[in-house]
C-alpha cells in the first residue's frame, strides 16, 4: 500500500459505523486527508454498517467501474411488520401474526428471489426521479411511479432463525436492494417483514476485514490514513484477480 501522502490517488476501504450517512464518512475522510476530491461507491443507509469504498483524487475516475461490481451482505429481516421504508427506521404501516414457520417454509420465500428477476427501488432510496433523489421526495410525502430494474441473486443462506427475526447472507448485482428483498420476503410468507440490521462485507473483490474503521480515521494522523489507500495500480491488479 502506498505510505506517500504527496499522490493522493487511489481507494480507501473503510468499516462504516452505524448511525452514519455515506456522505457522512466522505466528508470525514476529506476532512482528515485535507483533500476535496472524494467520492464513495454504491450508498450505505445510516442502519447499515460495513464496506464502504471510498475513492480519492484520480480514483474517482474509476468510482463507475467499482460500482458495477457484485456486493455481498449479511442482515436480520423481522417478520410481522412492514414499514414506511422497508427497514427498522420507517414508520410501522401493518403488522400481522408470525405464524410457526418452519425452516423450509422460510427457504421457500427465498427460494423465490434468487437468480435474475426484477426489484422496484423504494421510494426511500437515493435513486433519481426527474435529477431529485426518491428520498427527498418521499419526505414530502411524495409518491411516483419507479421503474423495476433487472437484479441478481448469486447465492443465499439462511444463517439464523428465532422469530421473528431471520439471519441471512446474500451475494447480489449492483443496484440490489437488501431491505426491498426483505420485504419481498416478508410479504411471500404471509406476515409482511423489514430490514432490522445490514452489514456489507464485499464489493467485488474488496473485503471488509481490510477496510479502516471510523474511529480508526478520527484517531489516526493523515500519513497513518495515507498508508492504508490502495493505489490505483493496486485496484487494477485486485479487480482482474
Amino acid at each position: 500500500m502506498t505510505s506517500s501522502v504527496a499522490s493522493l490517488d487511489g481507494v480507501l476501504l473503510v468499516d462504516k459505523a452505524e448511525g452514519m450517512t455515506s456522505h457522512d464518512v466522505v466528508a470525514l475522510v476529506r476532512r482528515q486527508l485535507g483533500i476535496k476530491k472524494v467520492g464513495h461507491c454504491g450508498t450505505l443507509d445510516p442502519i447499515a454498517t460495513g464496506l464502504l469504498l471510498i475513492t480519492i483524487g484520480r480514483g474517482t475516475k474509476v468510482q463507475d467501474l467499482l460500482m458495477s461490481e457484485d456486493k455481498e451482505y449479511v442482515g436480520t429481516l423481522t417478520l410481522g411488520a412492514t414499514t414506511t421504508t422497508q427497514d427498522r427506521e420507517g414508520e410501522i404501516i401493518e403488522t400481522k401474526p408470525v405464524p410457526q414457520l418452519t425452516e423450509q417454509e422460510i427457504r421457500a420465500a427465498f427460494d423465490k428471489f434468487r437468480g435474475d428477476f426484477y426489484q422496484t427501488p423504494p421510494m426511500v432510496s437515493a435513486k433519481k426521479h426527474g435529477g431529485v433523489p426518491l428520498y427527498k421526495l418521499a419526505r414530502q410525502g411524495k409518491v411516483v411511479e419507479r421503474e423495476p430494474r433487472f437484479v441478481h441473486v448469486y447465492r443465499y443462506s439462511i444463517d439464523k432463525i428465532v422469530l421473528p427475526d431471520v439471519g441471512f447472507s446474500v451475494l447480489c448485482s449492483k443496484g440490489f436492494y437488501v431491505r426491498t428483498y426483505a420485504h419481498e420476503i416478508g410479504e411471500a410468507l404471509g406476515c409482511g417483514a423489514h430490514l432490522k440490521s445490514l452489514r456489507r462485507t464485499k464489493s467485488g473483490r474488496f473485503d471488509v476485514r481490510d477496510a479502516i474503521g471510523v474511529e480508526q480515521i478520527k484517531k489516526s494522523p493523515r500519513e497513518q490514513i495515507a498508508s492504508k489507500i490502495l493505489s490505483l495500480p493496486q485496484v487494477s491488479r485486485m479487480r482482474g484477480a
